[in-house]
């Protein structure tokens, strides 16, 4: 049995727009509201196999000082040891393991997200949102995610416990993402 090479005349290769995508997450403060941010700075590489989605492999970088929560003293702090430690680690890094169809332009994109040198596995549930020509003649894709990951599991423990029971900042954090890409001619 012998191994065929992937079919290069039906992989294409993406690149992150910035400037038009979001990386958006929200946390709950005090146990019962809820604040939510995003990373302004992210770039990475999406290889589709246009014949077959399930080949298709995802590279992102995230720079973690980019965090922003519009409070100054918040941010801050989420840039500290306490939390993302940026001096340290400059970045997060999530690529790709399994995508899986899941339905009419859904898929399940697994891979690996490595936080503070913590790598572990994340599925997100993935959205086609179409495509478009810009004006100046490049082809754009747009595909929204939703995930939820455990912040404990990467090291971001920082807590205080509140007077009334129950802990400042919660440990699950729901993840949504928008993210618009340009073909690489």
């Amino acid at each position: 049995m012998t191994a065929t090479a992937p079919n290069t005349a039906t992989t294409t290769t993406w690149t992150i727009d910035p400037a038009h995508s979001n990386i958006d997450f929200a946390v709950k403060h005090l146990m019962i509201a809820t604040v939510k941010g995003n990373f302004g700075a992210v770039s990475g590489t999406v290889i589709f196999d246009e014949s077959n989605p399930e080949n298709t492999r995802v590279e992102a970088e995230i720079e973690t000082g980019s965090i922003t929560t519009r409070a100054d003293q918040r941010d801050t702090h989420l840039r500290s040891p306490d939390f993302f430690d940026v001096e340290k680690y400059p970045t997060m890094k999530f690529r790709s393991s399994r995508v899986e169809k899941a339905g009419d332009g859904e898929f399940r994109l697994t891979g690996d997200l490595t936080i503070r040198d913590v790598t572990k596995p994340v599925t997100l549930t993935v959205t086609d949102e179409g495509r478009a020509r810009d004006p100046w003649g490049g082809e754009r894709a747009v595909f929204s995610a939703k995930g939820k990951i455990s912040r404990g599991d990467y090291g971001l423990s920082w807590n205080q416990a509140l007077e009334a029971g129950g802990v400042l900042v919660g440990d699950e954090i729901k993840i949504s993402i928008d993210v618009e890409l340009v073909k690489k001619a």
